[in-house]
């Protein structure tokens, strides 16, 4: 687990923005893991505007992202697949038949998570992986206890990732209390990781993350497991190391 030490927000999102397109650029036919939330949106503005300026194409990237709320569907305004759009991929040449998110309408959800995993697999898995950690360590939804060994699944949102999330809703009770996400085996199946972490609120989690346990109890743990991962992280995240 490489860390790299940025002075701030932009910062971040510009070094993550440099480490994406040098793989989207170097690879015949890329496999991207996207994420949602506010940690990933400075990146997807930097990636706008280098596409503009010709640096990089998404003509041949398959996405994958990691998950989606259960009950909204793709039209909603509160959907991660609306957020996909608004924050990317209206901005960029993206075939959206190469785009996959879960989809949390489905009417057989059991069937709709072992569908997601066999598509990433015949894809030929992911190779640049985008994460977010939240404050209790969740990657993706899997949040705390969620087994190490787990595939794409549905998860009951903890509390505090259910407040987390409220600013994106009118109200806390608005706030889906289900997600289908996948699971931590299919994200360390990802052959890179890069893990932005941004603001004194994730100060706690980045210590546990490099100096703790690697325990169920906090999920981010395993991946200092994986053989690639890069942590970007401001200085902020960074005043209890």
């Amino acid at each position: 687990m490489e860390f790299i030490k940025v002075t701030n927000y932009q910062d971040m999102s510009d070094k993550a923005c440099a480490i994406m397109i040098e793989k989207i650029n170097n690879l015949k036919n890329p496999v991207l893991g996207l994420a949602t939330g506010s940690t990933p949106e400075g990146l997807y503005q930097k990636i706008i505007e280098q596409y503009k300026q010709g640096k990089v194409s998404f003509k041949d990237v398959t996405t994958f992202n990691l998950d989606e709320y259960v009950g909204l569907s793709r039209e909603d305004v509160n959907s991660y697949y609306r957020y996909m759009q608004e924050k990317l991929f209206n901005h960029v040449d993206i075939n959206l038949e190469r785009v996959h998110l879960p989809n949390g309408t489905a009417s057989d959800l059991a069937e709709e998570c072992r569908m997601y995993d066999k598509q990433i697999e015949q894809a030929g898995r992911v190779d640049l992986q985008i994460l977010g950690m939240g404050i209790n360590g969740h990657i993706g939804f899997n949040e705390p206890g969620t087994p190490f060994n787990s595939r794409t699944h549905v998860v009951d949102l903890a509390a505090s990732t259910l407040e987390a999330n409220a600013r994106f809703f009118p109200s806390l009770a608005d706030v889906p209390t289900q997600a289908v996400t996948m699971g931590i085996a299919t994200i360390m199946e990802s052959k890179e990781i890069l893990l932005l972490v941004s603001g004194e609120q994730k100060a706690e989690a980045i210590a546990r993350l490099a100096e703790g346990e690697i325990s169920e109890d906090f999920p981010a743990s395993i991946l200092r497991n994986h053989p690639n991962v890069t942590v970007v992280v401001d200085e902020g995240a960074m005043v209890k190391l």
